[in-house]
């Protein structure tokens, strides 16, 4: 597995549409060394890849997804918002997108939902033989329910308090895989943080950097894993200072 590298923010989201297998495939294709996508589930308790609360933004459809079926979504077409040409692009189900994933990748699986959300997806990456690669990002009450269904399953903090100091130490005392730092907050004593983290071998991403040079600064001040928007650009970046994309 990487040890850092760039993550892919929803896919390679800059010229595909977000979410989408197509977005997963090309992402896969340039070599990211992680992949970020958001899960949400149906009023018919089917996981599918969606950011928002609504289907509104990114597909042809309307309304909540908690309200909405599989059988109405997998309707809609989630391509043609990005541009014509894809045209049919389907919202997919999160069983489908883990087949498009090699196994030599980190998946960050951001959850958008609550304690049923998280034991359901969790199951499925057992299923599916991925607790190796997959960090599930969520709170700390969705983690405990994760845990409970198996302890060896990655976790990512995203429970963020007003204190980064905090955050960190909640982290740390909850035995958490990862966190996020936000590009939003405060990174003052940012090196001082990361040196405690590493101690305590806790992943370090960072949400986001869309410029090379930033992002190879954060890189080389020990951050793990930076997201991004702009992913074919950050990953040649990456390669200047020796990390390889994964193929």
């Amino acid at each position: 597995m990487p040890e850092r590298g760039i993550c892919a923010h929803r896919g390679a989201n800059k010229l595909y549409p977000e979410n989408t297998i197509s977005a997963f495939e090309e992402a896969v294709h340039l070599g990211a060394h992680m992949i970020e996508f958001d899960v949400r589930m149906t009023i018919d308790n089917k996981l599918i890849i969606m950011h928002d609360a609504t289907v509104d933004r990114t597909t042809n459809g309307s309304g909540l997804v908690e309200n909405l079926t599989w059988n109405e979504i997998k309707k809609l077409d989630a391509g043609t918002w990005k541009s014509k040409k894809f045209k049919g692009e389907r919202v997919p189900l999160l069983e489908e997108v883990l087949d498009v994933f090699p196994k030599n990748i980190w998946l960050n699986i951001h959850l958008k939902g609550g304690k049923k959300l998280g034991t359901a997806v969790a199951q499925i990456i057992l299923d599916k033989g991925r607790t190796h690669q997959s960090i599930i990002a969520c709170n700390t009450e969705i983690a405990k329910g994760v845990k409970k269904l198996n302890n060896n399953i990655m976790i990512c903090n995203m429970e963020r308090s007003h204190s980064r100091n905090n955050y960190i130490q909640t982290t740390i005392q909850n035995e958490f895989t990862a966190l996020q730092f936000l590009k939003k907050r405060d990174n003052t004593n940012m090196l001082k943080d990361i040196e405690l983290l590493k101690a305590n071998k806790i992943k370090i991403n960072y949400f986001y950097s869309n410029t090379p040079k930033e992002g190879l600064a954060l890189l080389n001040k020990g951050v793990d894993f930076v997201l991004t928007d702009n992913l074919s650009e950050m990953l040649d970046a990456a390669q200047t200072i020796g990390i390889e994309p994964c193929h």
